[in-house]
């Protein structure tokens, strides 16, 4: 990987210029020189600086701190866009979820910290020179993910990394250099350390951005991680064959995981996921998966049914079967003719019901009785019909 001129944003020089010119040194760091260099899209450039977090605050009059404790400050340039500036550090104490960090490092031991060689590099945007002292551009070349330094001591810093190397293994079609890879493995038993948010976020990630969902389940589950906190991934029928890969417009880790795992919603809830994703990932365990038939009538009662988790089982359908369901046709034009599918379209309200003499749970029956006979025929879903409707059922 030869190393060329970036372009940097001028906000970016901007901050860099002061921060030089206050006598501190400033350097683009992190994954987006990686991506850079591979050619891929990427986000803001990250500043690492010798400069310590009181002196960036001091130094800047707009900043925010969002990674205080860790030496990250928050500036905003003139269009209040945050650019985070990170003070050099080396670690002092780690436990293998969190380090206990001290200022004053140099670049080459705040790079020395870093995971991976991929990720240990560092560009001056002023003087437009690398440096790169662990050979991160041959792995590039290479293809390769491999630790910095001694592997097994990296992943006992943060036994995370175990899932951060295999993450860019399968977004970049990378293999894992093997002396990385068996101390990954080895170092396995300690991601129990780690919280469920941690390895939700790091699986939500990897779901959206692995090139193949097939490398990302199977390193998970080669490497020991599937075992420890998705067990629901190892013997999923035809693992070792090709998973379908879907588009980054379907890199929905909430569908993902429905179709990898055996048991989603215990999968969600253990990972600490929200209440919204596993309230998703429920409906489309219960179902009903698909229509009964593909006529008009049965469409109608399906989206009834499952109501708001159509749009979920319809993409989760297409991903195990690569393409449209064939009854989604049927479901644009229902939506389109804005055919009444529950209570609350129904062009007669329980008040309306009451006006009749009907009273308590009988409401209700009421409104499931007319919605029934509606969901087969719409041109019924008029108020003077439906209020002879209900008559007759009194």
């Amino acid at each position: 990987m030869s190393f060329h001129d970036l372009e940097i944003p001028e906000t970016v020089l901007d901050i860099a210029r002061k921060l030089e010119s206050a006598g501190f040194e400033a350097w683009c760091v992190g994954g987006n020189l990686r991506d850079a260099l591979l050619k891929h899209p990427h986000s803001d450039y990250d500043i690492a600086t010798s400069a310590k977090p009181e002196q960036v605050q001091k130094l800047f009059a707009r900043t925010v701190g969002v990674g205080i404790k860790y030496g990250t400050v928050g500036v905003l340039d003139r269009s209040r866009v945050l650019h985070e500036v990170t003070t050099f550090r080396q670690d002092v104490a780690t436990d293998g979820r969190h380090a206990v960090v001290a200022y004053g490092a140099s670049l080459e031991e705040d790079l020395a910290r870093r995971d991976f060689t991929i990720n240990a590099m560092a560009y001056h945007p002023l003087r437009r020179e690398w440096r790169d002292p662990f050979d991160g551009a041959a792995d590039l070349d290479a293809r390769m993910v491999r630790a910095v330094g001694n592997p097994a001591q990296r992943f006992r810093e943060d036994y995370l990394r175990i899932l951060r190397a295999i993450r860019f293994a399968a977004r970049f079609d990378f293999t894992i250099d093997p002396a990385t890879w068996e101390a990954a493995r080895a170092a396995s038993p300690g991601l129990r350390q780690l919280s469920a948010e941690r390895v939700r976020d790091e699986w939500f990630k990897s779901l959206r951005t692995a090139r193949s969902i097939t490398q990302l389940v199977m390193l998970w589950v080669h490497v020991g991680a599937a075992g420890i906190w998705i067990p629901e991934l190892e013997g999923v029928e035809g693992f070792d064959n090709a998973l379908p890969d879907p588009s980054p417009a379907a890199r929905d880790p909430v569908l993902l995981t429905a179709l990898l795992c055996r048991a989603p919603v215990a999968v969600l809830r253990r990972l600490k996921a929200s209440n919204a994703e596993i309230g998703r990932a429920a409906a489309l365990v219960k179902g009903p998966e698909e229509p009964s038939s593909l006529d008009q009538q049965s469409v109608r009662r399906w989206l009834a049914e499952v109501d708001a988790a159509a749009d979920d089982l319809i993409a989760l359908w297409s991903l195990r079967h690569g393409g449209e369901p064939p009854w989604t046709v049927a479901v644009t034009e229902i939506r389109r003719r804005g055919d009444p599918l529950t209570r609350s379209d129904l062009a007669i309200t329980g008040s309306d019901l009451k006006a009749l003499g009907t009273s308590g749970p009988r409401i209700g029956e009421t409104l499931a009785a007319l919605l029934d006979r509606v969901l087969d025929d719409p041109a019924l879903n008029k108020r003077d019909t439906l209020v002879a409707l209900a008559r007759s059922m009194l």
